[in-house]
């Protein structure tokens, strides 16, 4: 990858190369093979959003050099998510500048994050929901955008909802997470203009099955501005919700 990168900007240097073309052969360049992972470290280039890495089902070992290797190429950051104690210490001995977050499972480097654009406000329904909505906090402002958020504002006591309402209001993209019933996804959905994205946990007892009811409830939704991701997907909320506010700004 070094003599390719070379080749290339010794082509811009010398005019045969126009800079705009450099960006997408940039763009295309191959991945780090480490023999049991092929790493894609032009993620940024092509879609404006870093790499993370799955720590569940890899070992501490393989998530350390999945990281290394990113980090040696100069990535601006490397969000790890579901990763247990032993592969947060892990990651955390590489460098000292590692942060983490142990109920949401998270370690991640911010080396290079863009200058924030467009607000994302998340809000969780109880505190239950916490490691969800924290996994969708940090990957939305790795991403590069304001992020504010409440917890424990759900329909069990729905007047809690009205302090947070201004930060909801200003908001580009609202990310609501919330078990149990899900209730919460479309009381906002129909409060506010900007998308709302829906994040069903798997908090609840017997009849809320995991997560599964949350989600139906929040797929049959009739707040027309609510979209809905999978059950615990806190990175792929953040990640929308993060676009969709750099967009709007």
């Amino acid at each position: 990858m070094r003599n390719e990168l070379i080749s290339l900007l010794e082509a811009v240097r010398n005019g045969a190369v126009e800079p705009g073309d450099a960006v997408d052969r940039l763009a295309r360049l191959p991945f780090r093979d480490l023999g049991f992972a092929r790493i894609d470290l032009l993620r940024e280039v092509r879609q404006g959003a870093p790499e993370a890495v799955l720590g569940e089902g890899k070992t501490s070992q393989q998530v350390v050099a999945i990281v290394s290797a990113m980090l040696d190429e100069g990535v601006g950051s490397v969000l790890v998510t579901r990763a247990d104690e032993e592969t947060r210490a892990a990651v955390c001995a590489i460098a000292p500048d590692a942060l983490e977050h142990a109920t949401a499972r998270l370690v991640w480097f911010a080396r290079g994050v863009p200058e924030p654009r467009g607000v994302v406000t998340l809000i969780s329904a109880g505190t239950s929901d916490g490691p969800v909505l924290h996994e969708a906090r940090v990957r939305a402002e790795l991403i590069g955008t304001e992020v504010v958020w409440h917890e424990d504002v759900g329909v069990a006591g729905l007047h809690r909802l009205a302090a947070v309402l201004p930060d909801l209001e200003r908001a580009d993209c609202v990310v609501v997470v919330a078990g149990m019933d899900g209730a919460l996804a479309s009381v906002v959905g129909g409060l506010v203009s900007a998308p709302v994205i829906g994040v069903p946990t798997s908090v609840g007892y017997g009849s809320a099955e995991g997560g599964r009811t949350a989600l139906n409830a929040m797929l049959a939704s009739c707040a027309a501005g609510l979209a809905v991701v999978g059950i615990d997907d806190g990175f792929g909320a953040g990640t929308i919700a993060a676009r969709i506010a750099r967009q709007s700004a």
